[in-house]
């Protein structure tokens, strides 16, 4: 396959003006953090011309610059290829960054963070990438380039089309740069965990701390065992304070506490966050009601062995990654009865599995009612079909 690096948004627009013309295929990259959440290529778009199968990988990891830090104004404008923990680092020396803690976040690329619509445990706190972007410019399929949003907290015109670009899998358009709101770095952080004798106490546990006036940075389930990690990010007399409450508050409910922090808990949040990716099965992303967190949980243990997972999620939002480790048989027993759910109650989506699986179950499941929409979409935005074809959501 040929690759291109542009530096320069103007060398992308070129790039893709050129394969658009020729019909030829782009497939966009950055570090290659989420490179097998895609689907099979047997369901890989036939609308090319099989010449042209080959395509183009079209990297952005020269796009890697800071273009602009207001930290004035909290706003940081952002070159798509740059990785996630170089950014925050230029970003510290005004005491600010971008609360977004997905997993790699030394190799991962801020167009790759927000295409994916990936985040990790802080987004209990701060919300997704959807949630931090105020501004972003897209180069479309045809090499047109595109503003929308603006570079202050309250300007938010056109800020629509930034969600669409968010969790489009470059299906439709190319992320130049994202302007980010930003928030002042914690002074002090410290980690509450919770060892809990199954997820219905982890699940009363969560919803005591609801009630409260707590402001926790994540609340985090994971098993095995079942524990409840719970952080606290502010002053050094507010985390005192709110672990203190958080103690209390689990041995009330049942649950076992005890505090991290420093090194040890940065290693602690750097395991949680691998934990589902540790063994070679498949890897599935689940949302759920957060009133079902113990009874869905319970029913993957059930389906797939509970010696077989491995789950770390968001147990106040109902966002899990669970690694399924067993049998290929098994794995696809879990992610169906996951999809049998009533409409409207969660999903279940292939982040990793073999080409085998995703024939078997899908990556995405149901395609529901909005598949509609979304091939509307991408003819809108990309009509020759050029754009990683059958790589965004539900193979469009």
């Amino acid at each position: 396959m040929d690759q291109r690096l542009p530096e320069s948004a103007e060398e992308v627009s070129a790039i893709l003006s050129e394969a658009s013309s020729a019909r030829r295929p782009i497939f966009v990259r950055g570090n290659d953090t989420k490179a097998g959440w895609n689907q099979p290529s047997s369901q890989r778009s036939t609308r090319l011309q099989p010449s042209d199968a080959e395509g183009t990988a079209l990297v952005t990891t020269r796009l890697n610059r800071l273009i602009a830090h207001r930290f004035g104004d909290l706003t940081a404008t952002v070159e798509a290829g740059a990785v996630l923990d170089d950014v925050n680092r230029e970003l510290a020396r005004h005491g600010q960054w971008i609360p977004l803690d997905p997993n790699w976040p030394d190799r991962a690329t801020i167009g790759g963070i927000v295409s994916a619509n990936d985040s990790g445990p802080r987004r209990h706190r701060f919300g997704g990438p959807r949630d931090l972007i105020i501004g972003i410019e897209i180069a479309r399929a045809d090499g047109v380039r595109a503003k929308a949003g603006g570079i202050v907290v309250k300007n938010v015109a056109g800020y629509d089309l930034a969600r669409l670009m968010t969790g489009s899998f470059g299906c439709l358009a190319v992320i130049l740069t994202v302007t980010f709101k930003l928030y002042p770095l914690p002074a002090a952080s410290r980690t509450v965990i919770v060892d809990v004798p199954d997820a219905s106490v982890a699940r009363a546990l969560v919803r005591a701390i609801d009630r409260t006036q707590l402001t926790p940075t994540a609340v985090e389930i994971q098993l095995p065992p079942t524990r409840l990690l719970i952080r606290f990010e502010s002053t050094a007399s507010s985390v005192e304070t709110q672990c203190s409450r958080a103690v209390a508050l689990a041995a009330e409910c049942g649950g076992h506490a005890n505090l991290v922090d420093s090194a040890e808990e940065e290693a602690l949040w750097s395991e949680h966050r691998r934990r589902p990716w540790a063994g070679d099965g498949a890897v599935v992303k689940v949302t759920l009601l957060p009133s079902e967190l113990s009874n869905v949980i319970d029913a993957i243990a059930r389906t797939a062995g509970a010696a077989n997972v491995a789950i770390a999620g968001r147990a106040g939002l109902g966002v899990l990654t669970v690694g399924l480790n067993g049998a290929a048989g098994k794995a696809t027993d879990t992610i169906r009865a996951l999809r049998t759910r009533p409409v409207g109650t969660g999903s279940a989506t292939l982040l990793r599995a073999s080409d085998e699986l995703k024939e078997a179950v899908g990556v995405w499941g149901p395609q529901g009612d909005a598949f509609r929409i979304m091939q509307g979409l991408k003819r809108a935005f990309d009509p020759n079909g050029t754009l990683n074809p059958g790589g965004g959501p539900h193979g469009i």
